[in-house]
């Protein structure tokens, strides 16, 4: 989908996303010492909105103009820009970057890893959830084309010569009209080095 059919995706819902961060986002950083962070493809901003409530000067990025200015207009402690992630490029370095649930051809997906790494600096985490190959037979929900899901496998070896703090597929409930469900979702956290002792 563009950039336009995204706008247009924003527009149907008073809200697309849910109001409060990821499952595994918050559970996993909310204990990280605050400080630069970056949103790629973050949408309403609702992962990005929630670390800046915990003290991180956010920056979020996403080319849906409509999903911008949503995230913008809840509130002033999080820059957001519309941009798109192939393209962009960041003035700065940061603690954090964050890609939660962005579904590219795994040529492009490679192509945004390896360039958001370098934008790391020396002791940040590179901090991955997207819904994983897996979801499509047992999982629930998402999208269903394989070409675009998460593999951890293929990510950490495009994350070669980095530390892995965390890689592995989990399971995250979903209230359906049924019951609850669960997604498969991919996860993977990566730093720039070996942690320090």
């Amino acid at each position: 989908m563009d950039a336009f059919e995204w706008d247009q995706r924003y527009q149907s819902a008073d809200r697309l996303w849910s109001a409060t961060p990821n499952l595994f986002v918050a559970d996993r950083l909310k204990t990280m010492m605050p400080g630069r962070g970056l949103d790629l493809a973050g949408g309403e901003g609702r992962n990005a909105i929630w670390l800046a409530s915990l003290g991180w000067k956010m920056t979020a990025v996403d080319f849906s103009e409509v999903a911008v200015e949503r995230g913008a207009a809840h509130t002033d402690q999080v820059e957001f820009v519309v941009a798109d992630v192939l393209d962009w490029e960041p003035a700065d370095r940061y603690d954090l970057v964050l890609v939660a649930y962005l579904h590219l051809a795994a040529p492009d997906f490679e192509r945004v890893l390896v360039r958001a790494r370098e934008w790391l600096f020396p002791d940040g985490e590179l901090f991955l959830i997207g819904h994983d190959v897996s979801n499509v037979s047992d999982g629930w929900g998402g999208p269903q084309y394989p070409e675009v899901l998460w593999d951890v496998r293929g990510i950490v070896g495009w994350l070669d010569g980095m530390f892995i703090v965390e890689s592995q597929v989990v399971r995250r409930p979903v209230e359906t009209e049924d019951g609850p469900r669960f997604a498969r979702d991919a996860l993977v956290r990566a730093r720039p080095r070996l942690p320090q002792v």
